[in-house]
């Protein structure tokens, strides 16, 4: 500032001493020439001031090319210190922006859903879950009212009168009668009225808990009788005197229901154990002959078991081309899993029935064990539900032959933990066919070659 008034004092000296050189016969003179000399400088310094003010409404073009108009004196002070600041302001908008940009891509691919609303309940923002559970068009809908796009009675009357604990569970806009999908549900506020929604897909928490409520009633259900039948004997035996006949008969039924509950705990035990274990390894070898000579020992002493005057038609077909064929993984779980379906056979297939038990190499290299009976069948409705844990077609058949209803959910356990699928096919009053097909990868015919078809 000190400069710029020194400037001016100079120029109106050597004005005034312009004008007394130039006009001496004029009184005054010298006046005459500092005036013009503050005139000029008054429009020169107005055209300083017009570039300023141009320059501060250009500012993005010149910013960003970093250029500051020519100026002298004061304003070259003023329009470096503004430059500095927009600048420096600049750049921390850039920085929120590109944090907010960040931070909205991070809930983008958040597996939770979330929706910003307004003070009236309005879309303002949503990420592709919230869009995809609740039916939102992200470009379509924005600052549209949620109560129009999610027409759930118990969503419209939660948006009225929601609390900040509450939570509601409603079903998804994909959600089918064989398929129900539910979304859960919850609304925050903050800043001045607006609100925060919060989605979750809990679809599979809800299939858990209805699998855990069902589990837990069939356990219940399936030790509950055996342990009436216990206790009715027990009774009877220390209350009431009995014959030894009858002592006997009463023992064999106990040790019958004991035996039903200790292979329904086994089973328990089983399934527990295959889903808390790591993956069997493919460094463990197991001939398929073992395995293959304990199903067949099974089979025939459970049929005789059971069908001690004529018996079944047990037949046992072995396809391999090497005997010395070798299957990775557990040797108990892949037992395990070929001894329950040869024994649902057997147990399943009236007497007189047939059974066919075979193990093939297929032309993929693969091995399959299959199990075929001539039983009663199973109806298609049933089929997709038979590796369920308990299910049963027939409850009362099951419980005669002795079965727990968890056998199959065994085999497939096991087939999954070896990389192998189970297959089920069945017709009402022709029998029933079921398969593991174990992968080429799981098999060899010695320790160093893989079972290849010449």
């Amino acid at each position: 500032m000190l400069g710029h008034l020194l400037s001016l004092t100079l120029l109106l000296l050597l004005g005034g001493f312009a004008g007394y050189q130039l006009l001496p016969g004029v009184p005054l003179g010298a006046c005459v020439g500092m005036f013009f000399v503050a005139i000029f400088w008054c429009l020169f310094d107005q055209y300083k001031i017009k570039n300023v003010l141009k320059w501060l409404r250009d500012t993005e073009l010149d910013l960003d090319r970093e250029i500051i108009p020519r100026a002298v004196g004061a304003h070259i002070n003023i329009i470096e210190r503004v430059g500095r600041l927009l600048r420096a302001q600049k750049k921390i908008n850039a920085d929120n922006i590109l944090r907010l940009n960040d931070f909205l891509s991070a809930i983008q691919v958040s597996p939770n859903g979330v929706v910003l609303l307004d003070s009236e309940s309005r879309i303002e923002w949503c990420n592709q879950t919230a869009a995809y559970q609740l039916g939102i068009d992200m470009k379509k809908d924005v600052m549209q009212l949620i109560a129009n796009l999610v027409r759930d009675p118990i969503f419209s009357n939660y948006l009225k009168h929601f609390e900040t604990q509450q939570e509601i569970v409603i079903q998804s806009r994909d959600s089918r009668p064989e398929i129900p999908m539910m979304i859960s549900i919850q609304i925050f506020p903050y800043g001045e009225g607006r609100r925060l929604l919060l989605s979750r897909d809990i679809t599979q928490l809800e299939q858990a808990e209805v699998m855990r409520r069902d589990f837990v009633a069939n356990v219940s259900h399936e030790i509950r009788t055996p342990l009436t039948v216990l206790a009715g004997f027990v009774e009877t035996l220390l209350t009431l005197p009995v014959s030894d006949e009858e002592r006997h008969r009463y023992l064999e039924l106990m040790s019958t229901q004991a035996t039903r509950m200790q292979t329904l705990v086994n089973d328990l035990l089983t399934l527990s154990k295959l889903e808390g274990s790591p993956v069997p390894s493919k460094s463990e070898w197991t001939p398929f002959m073992v395995l293959w000579s304990q199903c067949n020992q099974e089979a025939l002493s459970l049929s005789q078991l059971l069908f001690p005057h004529t018996g079944q038609q047990i037949k046992f077909d072995w396809h391999l081309e090497d005997e010395n064929c070798e299957v990775a993984g557990s040797r108990n779980e892949l037992l395990s899993a070929m001894t329950n379906l040869v024994s649902n056979a057997v147990r399943y297939t009236p007497e007189g029935g047939a059974i066919n038990v075979s193990l093939t190499q297929l032309l993929t290299n693969e091995i399959e064990f299959t199990v075929n009976d001539s039983g009663p069948g199973i109806a298609p409705e049933h089929i997709p539900r038979l590796t369920e844990r308990f299910y049963r077609v027939d409850r009362s058949r099951s419980r005669d032959s002795g079965g727990t209803g968890l056998g199959l959910a065994i085999v497939k356990h096991v087939a999954q933990r070896h990389d192998s699928s189970l297959n089920i096919s069945s017709q009402l009053g022709k029998g029933s066919t079921f398969s593991i097909r174990i992968p080429r990868e799981r098999v060899r015919k010695n320790s160093t070659e893989l079972v290849s078809v010449e």
